[in-house]
């Protein structure tokens, strides 16, 4: 079964050259906080742009069992009228995050501080996923949280009645944890702070600061210090959701090894903590160029130009980059198949408690489709066999992954034999239009 229905095997072929741009849709991490943080403000907050995968649309029926006013126009343009800082409801029903971890964690962080009762759940993936990394530093603030073992969903989560400013250090580097906390903050008195030794996305933080809080953010010894005044009156935004760079990832990667591609990804955002993969593929030789580089909203934004690259090089991956880029191991280990050399990527132990495993999910699937992996605990090299030398031909399983499933729909496209995927319906979590979208660019994607 997929996440939302039967599952949905699905094959890609070897293609001619894509071409074309290719318009992917809003940011998901972007799309989760307008949402959450418009819940929290007082009054309209209107929002252009969202991401409608399922993982968002859960949130905004989330956000709506906490009592806010969530609507959307035909047009696609959001609205939310949100309850104020402390404001939520004690929601009815159970409240299904589906499959989104961000979504789930970033919710339980925004009502630990107010004084209610919400019990979590999500599909297969999501409840196989620790939870603790998020509930241990809320229940600093005075929450409780009751699970399955090894802190998993479903969990009833007890919002803090007097809830405490915290100080936190992350211990290791997750923007979800991070987000969580802070979000928690807004409604404790007095100062939280977070503490990163290692900079993860700063969505939250950008987003908060353009709500109205008060939140500094400081270089010192200990690393990037988060401090959030708490108990703010949010003011409603008009936010324009820019394009996601983590779905950018796999039309972008896809001309890379395409033969004759040449494709436009227009609008994408270029927040310094989530570029990792473009910076790593210019590094490996490919032909990838910014364009028209401007900023919107607050985040930067430009045009991201793809072009076949047969000649590019395995590398060592930086381990400091890993945060800008955690969700984009998948398709760069894709790339890393068809460059030459071997390509290591390490200090990426956050892959094994994503929606899958992704590094075994990965290295399973890639040394059925003949090529070479080495894996631990928290690294993997993959062996490139050069521009034209992946053989393909095999069957991945997904785990209920949406970025496992693309990235081997994208090996696929360059290939001597077909790949197939299990299950390509989890797809839709994040990225609902990417066949489609493939296609019209040329790429021979299907049911299988």
């Amino acid at each position: 079964m997929s996440a939302h229905g039967p599952a949905r095997k699905m094959i890609a072929r070897r293609s001619d050259a894509l071409r074309g741009e290719a318009h992917v849709p809003g940011d998901k991490s972007i799309s989760h906080r307008a949402l959450i943080l418009g819940a929290l403000s007082v009054g309209e907050t209107v929002v252009t742009g969202l991401l409608e995968g399922q993982d968002v649309l859960d949130t905004a029926e989330a956000m709506r069992a906490f009592g806010a006013e969530v609507t959307r126009d035909g047009d696609g343009t959001w609205h939310v009228h949100g309850v104020g800082v402390g404001g939520f409801a004690e929601p009815e029903q159970v409240i299904d995050c589906g499959n989104s971890g961000t979504g789930v964690r970033l919710i339980m962080g925004a009502m630990a501080t107010c004084p209610i009762s919400a019990t979590f759940t999500g599909d297969a993936s999501l409840n196989k996923r620790p939870m603790a990394r998020v509930t241990d530093p809320l229940a600093l603030f005075g929450a409780q949280a009751v699970g399955r073992a090894g802190g998993r969903l479903p969990m009833t989560l007890v919002g803090a009645a007097d809830p405490v400013p915290v100080r936190y250090t992350v211990p290791v580097p997750s923007a979800q944890v991070k987000s969580a906390v802070l979000l928690a903050g807004l409604n404790a008195p007095g100062q939280t702070v977070v503490i990163e030794r290692e900079a993860t996305r700063d969505h939250t933080e950008r987003m908060l600061a353009g709500f109205g809080a008060e939140i500094v953010t400081e270089e010192t010894g200990e690393g990037r210090v988060i401090t959030l005044t708490g108990r703010p009156e949010l003011r409603p935004q008009t936010i324009v959701v820019p394009r996601d760079p983590s779905s950018a990832a796999f039309p972008v990667c896809a001309a890379l090894i395409v033969p004759g591609s040449d494709v436009l990804v227009p609008n994408i955002g270029l927040n310094p903590t989530r570029a990792g993969l473009f910076h790593t593929l210019q590094d490996m030789g490919a032909d990838l160029a910014f364009e028209n580089l401007r900023e919107e909203g607050g985040e930067p934004v430009a045009d991201l130009r793809a072009r076949y690259s047969p000649d590019m090089k395995g590398i060592a991956v930086p381990p400091d980059r890993a945060a800008s880029m955690i969700d984009e191991y998948p398709v760069l280990s894709v790339v890393a198949a068809f460059a030459t050399g071997a390509t290591e990527m390490r200090g990426v132990k956050e892959l094994r408690v994503k929606e899958s495993d992704r590094i075994a999910a990965m290295a399973d699937g890639l040394r059925a489709a003949g090529v070479t992996v080495e894996d631990g605990p928290d690294w993997w090299i993959v062996h490139g066999r050069g521009a034209d030398g992946v053989p393909g031909g095999a069957t991945a399983a997904t785990h209920l992954d949406h970025r496992i499933a693309m990235s081997f729909l994208v090996l696929g496209l360059a290939s001597d034999a077909p790949m197939t995927v299990d299950d390509g319906g989890p797809i839709a979590t994040s990225f609902p239009v990417f066949e489609p979208l493939m296609t019209a660019l040329g790429a021979q994607i299907g049911p299988a």
